[in-house]
């Protein structure tokens, strides 16, 4: 920051006025794309577009590219979340990728699952629970239901179900250590609903619920990213009166569908 101070003066003193940035890019939001089988995550453009509304719709400045990381890359703990999306078994890490994840998620990091094979028993869902099992062996930990009144149903939109492409769980499952819930795991395929083409088409629909069912992905997924940057800063009810005001909601004149959020 001093040398950037410096440069900028000297700048002015020159006559060749020069922008000087305390924080770089790197200190933007991005996510981490984690691979854990030789498979290229089923959705790979998802992400670009979910941090383009994040961009849009937040105060947040966001790095659209997300970079495949493994276990035991060391780009591993330069993002705060990971995106794990599937849609087919796959072979549980080894101790050691086991260990640098458990880490990750202790110092601070979350994971977000998310599965893309269209049921809520497949092969990705076993692989899936027998990883949080290894993670966390019971009876200490495991997936438990995250409650209807949990805070990253409220962080940024008022939500009452994580929506996705498809619409076949009602729930949301995950880990919570200490109070912070670490793992996220959601099985209607929320990148489904987020992917584009290249020519900016929406490549999937989304059933049964159509547009607007993509739109509470989005804000499904706006949620996630809220919650893993401020965690539980909104859990007091102080903050609701100040929400419906700020956000002009009249719950009375039929707007707006209770739990699905604002335009």
């Amino acid at each position: 920051m001093l040398a950037a101070a410096l440069a900028a003066g000297a700048g002015m003193i020159l006559g060749r006025p020069r922008g000087a940035r305390a924080i770089g890019p790197g200190s933007r939001f991005r996510f981490g794309q984690l691979v854990l089988a030789r498979d290229q995550p089923p959705r790979p453009a998802a992400l670009r577009r979910l941090l383009w509304e994040l961009d849009k719709r937040t105060s947040i400045e966001v790095d659209l590219e997300s970079p495949l990381v493994t276990l035991d890359s060391p780009r591993l703990h330069e993002t705060p979340v990971l995106y794990l999306a599937g849609d087919r078994e796959f072979a549980l890490p080894s101790p050691a990728a086991v260990g640098a994840l458990r880490r990750f998620l202790a110092f601070g990091g979350f994971l977000l699952v998310d599965s893309a094979e269209g049921s809520t028993d497949g092969a990705f869902d076993k692989s899936v629970r027998a990883l949080v099992d290894v993670l966390y062996p019971r009876p200490a930990a495991g997936l438990e239901l995250v409650p209807a009144d949990h805070v990253v149903y409220k962080s940024f939109y008022l939500l009452d179900r994580p929506l996705g492409r498809l619409a076949l769980s009602p729930v949301m499952e995950g880990v919570t250590r200490g109070g912070r819930l670490v793992i996220a795991y959601v099985q209607n395929d929320l990148g489904g609903a987020w992917v584009r083409d290249n020519l900016g088409n929406y490549e999937l629909a989304c059933l049964p619920g159509g547009e607007r069912q993509r739109e509470l992905a989005f804000r499904m997924g706006v949620n996630l990213a809220m919650y893993a940057l401020c965690l539980d800063y909104k859990t007091d009810q102080v903050h609701v009166p100040f929400i419906m005001r700020r956000r002009r909601w009249r719950p009375d004149d039929g707007a707006v569908v209770p739990g699905s959020g604002s335009k």
